[in-house]
């Protein structure tokens, strides 16, 4: 786009679902990652956490960017009758989840961090899902064909449990991928600028 000419994108994300809503977007960019450490403090709740990390990884980019670099950092979150579920540290971990989350609604937080050598922002976007209720034949099957272990709360809303459980969503789908799309075009078009 005319826009974003003499802009250029760096999307600091290993997802490839972020990667993919950028194309879809037909947006140039590239793809550079700093790793971090994701550890926030523990009074945190809900968006404050996705805020934070999605700043925290933009400052491993601390004097890397150019004149003309837009960088793009994200976080995503499942929130849970009080509680964050970020991706789940092994199988067992993944089990506990779905079983919490079956026949429930739960909130997915995103936050996106757009910096350049001038000026950060930061934006969120908040999404209620509901569940109907899942066996655990059904949890079992789900994670041995899907792997969602690098998924927030075990579950990709794009795939099987997606199709099968969840029974109402509010709010923006993509948001629930881990971008919201609609959000991130609009800040990021003012943020070119």
């Amino acid at each position: 786009m005319l826009k974003f000419r003499d802009k250029k994108i760096v999307l600091a994300s290993g997802s490839p679902r972020r990667q993919q809503f950028l194309r879809d977007l037909n947006l140039d960019f590239e793809i550079r990652i700093n790793e971090i450490e994701e550890v926030y403090p523990p009074w945190l709740k809900a968006h404050e956490i996705t805020d934070y990390l999605a700043v925290l990884k933009s400052t491993a980019f601390e004097g890397e960017l150019s004149e003309n670099e837009i960088l793009v950092t994200s976080d995503t979150i499942v929130w849970h009758d009080g509680h964050a579920l970020g991706k789940p540290k092994d199988y067992d971990d993944a089990v506990k989840m779905l079983r919490k989350m079956s026949g429930s609604t739960h909130e997915v937080f995103t936050s996106v961090c757009l910096k350049t050598i001038d000026a950060t922002t930061v934006f969120h976007d908040v999404t209620k899902v509901t569940f109907s209720p899942m066996s655990d034949e059904a949890i079992h099957y789900y994670l041995e064909t899907c792997k969602p272990f690098d998924k927030a709360g075990a579950y990709g809303i794009q795939d099987w449990l997606g199709l099968t459980v969840i029974s109402k969503i509010e709010g923006s789908y993509t948001n629930v991928v881990g971008l919201p799309t609609e959000k991130f075009y609009k800040h990021l078009s003012s943020f070119a600028d």
